[in-house]
């Protein structure tokens, strides 16, 4: 996994890089397995790249009414490349294990305020927020109450595997 980082006022340590490294790898790694084997190829060589920005929460509220027409601060934005989970399965292949899976954009003012709230402290949150935002690049929502179940059970297991728990 290759992550670019946009930071420009340098809030992503090298604990939280290392963290959302090990937990794109993981949920590549879960995610691919069993598609890639099938296709003689193992997860663990895929090249994907994200590139994750850092922003304020005027920033984020600017890209949210700009791309989702709603006009309020969120904590995480997600701009997937592919538009459904087989056409990003076909890039891999076709690619031999590189792809652009899409960007990422965490606002940090969001991330302090609810680490704050749950009681998280920053570096779990704000890698959370990446593996959440991974999930969605990988075809995941969460609109439907279904959907909400299996992204969150995911989304704990990425976590769990690389030791950070609430």
């Amino acid at each position: 996994m290759t992550i670019y980082y946009s930071d420009e006022d340098g809030r992503l340590t090298e604990e939280i890089k290392t963290l959302m490294e090990a937990a794109a790898a993981k949920a590549i790694e879960l995610e691919f397995d069993s598609e890639l084997r099938d296709a003689d190829m193992d997860a663990s060589e895929v090249d994907a790249e994200v590139s994750v920005t850092v922003v304020s929460g005027d920033e984020i509220r600017e890209l949210n009414r700009d791309y989702r027409g709603k006009d309020s601060v969120t904590d995480v934005l997600s701009f997937p490349q592919f538009d459904d989970y087989d056409e990003l399965v076909y890039d891999l292949i076709e690619n031999e294990y590189t792809t652009l899976l899409g960007d990422v954009v965490l606002c940090y003012d969001r991330a302090v305020s609810q680490a704050e709230e749950y009681g998280t402290g920053i570096t779990r949150e704000l890698v959370y927020l990446f593996v959440h935002s991974i999930l969605h690049l990988m075809g995941y929502d969460h609109e439907e109450e279904d959907d909400k179940i299996i992204m969150r059970a995911r989304e704990e297991q990425i976590m769990g595997a690389i030791g950070v728990v609430r």
